[in-house]
């Protein structure tokens, strides 16, 4: 029984409330300060991820795993231990809880964090499609789950993260021993090999990314209903900065960069701002594209792979090229539009002087 099925059921008896996950609770999983890491309330914290951790190695998404549980509920996490269908990569799930045990372990030297951090790299390491990518949700999956995916920097969290292992930077010393490393190394040379190779490619140009990618032909897929196969702007800026952080990127690497910069500067919105009004979910919240000649450049999240035309979509299935054509729910619950790509126009300028210096 999963963990949404069981909160319910705990829920109706009154046991436990379903607690999701919120922004408070994820930036006390994403704190970086060591003083913090020395408090009994983060010892609190890292002792209730390791009950939320599964079985499989790796933990559920969506869920409130910082506020204090009372005896009912450990009761019931702890029951579901043993399943299978919600261990994910999505939404930070796994790599978040990972990283917090790191830094705890720093300053406590528990072993008990550290056994866990090292199950959670064994989960990613049996994930791992022999082409190199990640699905979503393993080892039990359904639907769009088992595709390769690189939505919400599922990937990227991961290989930064065994960059960041390989590299001894300071939060995972001692978490990882020679053997590991091996492992971990040849992984992380697949899921860069699995990123040049999925690389959307029109004729003999390089484009950018989808959000989830065929597990076997490695061609754009269907996600969610209103997630279609597209060139995506969001995942890709984060792919591409990624790259740029490799310290000998090869030939293919330095061509995989020039070309996600060069559809990045082709396919900007000029013109334009995002406006939302109101409080989401409030009677009035709207998301808007409004004139404004001032704006700094957007990207649209999609973009059709026959045109290269930005569009947005409901749940219906079916792409639209405005805002207003789609209901308020999907309009204002989806980040349709964006201006990650404009982060990385000065960090690619440095990084292009260097290389192609180099290579000169």
């Amino acid at each position: 029984m999963n963990y949404i099925k069981t909160t319910l059921l705990a829920a109706i008896i009154g046991l436990m409330p379903i607690v999701p996950a919120n922004a408070q609770s994820d930036k006390v999983l994403k704190e970086k300060n060591p003083e913090f890491f020395k408090t009994e309330e983060a010892r609190r914290i890292g002792d209730q991820l390791l009950i939320w951790q599964r079985n499989t190695g790796g933990w559920p998404k969506n869920v409130d795993m910082v506020t204090p549980l009372s005896n009912q509920q450990r009761e019931v996490i702890i029951k579901d231990k043993q399943v299978t269908d919600d261990s994910t990569i999505d939404n930070g799930a796994t790599t978040m809880q990972m990283n917090f045990l790191a830094r705890l372990y720093q300053q406590t030297k528990d072993e008990h964090y550290r056994e866990a951090f090292k199950k959670g790299v064994n989960y990613i390491l049996d994930g791992q499609y022999e082409n190199g990518g990640w699905p979503q949700f393993w080892p039990t999956q359904r639907d769009y789950q088992v595709q390769i995916t690189y939505n919400d920097d599922a990937i990227v969290n991961i290989l930064t993260m065994m960059r960041d292992i390989l590299n001894g930077k300071e939060q995972y010393a001692g978490l990882s021993d020679e053997k590991l490393n091996a492992q971990i190394e040849k992984s992380f040379k697949k899921g860069i090999e699995c990123i040049l190779n999925t690389q959307i490619k029109v004729d003999d140009t390089l484009t950018v990314w989808c959000q989830q990618h065929d597990r076997k032909t490695l061609y754009p897929t269907y996600a969610r209903a209103y997630e279609l196969p597209s060139y995506c702007s969001m995942e890709s800026a984060a792919i591409v900065r990624f790259l740029m952080s490799l310290p000998h990127p090869d030939e293919r690497v330095r061509r995989s960069i020039n070309s996600a910069m060069a559809w990045f500067e082709k396919n900007k919105i000029t013109g334009y701002r995002l406006v939302k009004i109101g409080k989401k979910g409030e009677p009035g919240a709207d998301t808007r594209l409004v004139p404004d000649p001032k704006a700094g450049p957007l990207w649209a999240r999609f973009y059709d792979l026959l045109n290269c035309q930005p569009f947005v979509c409901d749940r219906d299935g079916m792409p639209r090229k405005h805002l207003s054509d789609i209901g308020p729910e999907r309009r204002n619950g989806y980040s349709w539009y964006n201006d990650r790509p404009a982060t990385l126009y000065e960090k690619y300028e440095k990084w292009k002087n260097k290389w192609e210096k180099s290579k000169k």
